[in-house]
């Protein structure tokens, strides 16, 4: 900034170029007569669009508009002139085969308009829009986390209540699920600067579905796993999907009834580890319980986090639900 009482310095063109480079702006004209579209260097790169390519219309750039935004940007392009005042609109574009997300921004209602020209630029506002998806992306997290908590922790006070032949006793007992239920969510949500070495396939499975065991009640939760580590990072992932399942099975399935039994198994050969999750003896399915938010969230993470897949077979006899990892992945 400059001292008070100090006069501006005279910006020159090369100044300006220098300053909406650094700001990664790209500038834009358009001749409202001919639909004419000049662009700066910065532009062309930000479209991958050749400058050899010839007149520039919007016709030519909407080749690299996303599909799904193509009609809204058209639209709103027809209308830059009836627009009063400054307008923005985001859109996505398809650049190197990767979606990249622009902002342009002008006067509407030909204000500024000099020779017949308007005036405007281009942001490349991808970074924004991911950590927009993201955010958005944890909120729905997070939303479906509490609301999940709230039914496990109504589900265990019920399955308590079956076994429990005090209310000193039902408090002692439900006091101990919420407390596995807490050690649960710490092995799905690290914390900053906390550490924690591989974990034993078995003992994950335990821990997580220690609040849903009914000792002395008909319900049996039964483990079956060879030993073998799951790495730091992907026990995280790997905790997610086993209690979301949990919590369905809570919800909806074996696991929400005294007479339901759930059967975790596993076998590896080669690089591919197969855990398999049997529910026998639930109530009737009775609507599709695999396709909400938590459903998305696992089918992602089996993927993205560990290399494979999650299938969901619903027969008379109860859910069968198998995933399917690679071995490398879930040693790290």
């Amino acid at each position: 900034m400059p001292a008070e009482g100090a006069s501006m310095p005279v910006w020159h063109e090369k100044h300006l170029r220098a300053a909406t480079k650094a700001a990664g702006v790209a500038l834009w004209s358009w001749n409202v007569d001919t639909d004419a579209i000049t662009m700066d260097e910065r532009a062309y790169e930000l479209w991958e669009v050749s400058k050899t390519h010839g007149q520039i219309t919007f016709e030519v750039l909407s080749r690299n508009i996303h599909p799904a935004d193509l009609e809204r940007v058209r639209s709103a392009f027809s209308a830059t002139r009836s627009i009063v005042g400054a307008y923005e609109i985001d859109f996505r574009i398809l650049a190197d085969g990767e979606v990249r997300w622009i902002s342009a921004r002008g006067q509407g209602d030909d204000a500024d308009i000099a020779d017949r020209l308007m005036f405007g630029i281009f942001l490349d506002v991808t970074q924004r829009k991911q950590a927009e998806e993201a955010n958005e992306l944890l909120a729905g997290e997070m939303s479906h986390r509490v609301k999940n908590l709230l039914t496990i922790a109504t589900a265990l006070t019920q399955m308590t209540s079956r076994t429990a032949a005090t209310k000193e006793d039902m408090a002692h007992d439900l006091a101990s699920r919420l407390i596995a239920l807490g050690r649960a969510q710490d092995l799905i949500h690290s914390r900053p600067g906390r550490t924690s070495a591989a974990a034993l396939l078995g003992d994950l499975v335990s821990v997580l579905l220690a609040p849903y065991d009914e000792k002395g009640a008909s319900v049996r939760i039964r483990v079956s796993v060879p030993k073998m580590n799951v790495g730091e990072r992907s026990s995280t992932t790997l905790a997610l999907v086993i209690h979301e399942l949990a919590t369905n099975s809570a919800k909806y399935g074996s696991l929400s009834v005294s007479s339901g039994t759930l059967d975790v198994s596993c076998s590896a050969h080669d690089d591919e580890v197969v855990i398999m999750w049997t529910e026998r003896g639930g109530p009737p399915k009775s609507a599709d319980t695999t396709e909400g938010f938590g459903s998305k969230l696992i089918h992602r993470s089996m993927s993205a986090q560990l290399g494979g897949t999650i299938a969901f077979d619903w027969s008379a006899e109860g859910l069968v639900v198998t995933l399917r990892m690679s071995r490398e992945r879930m040693a790290n």
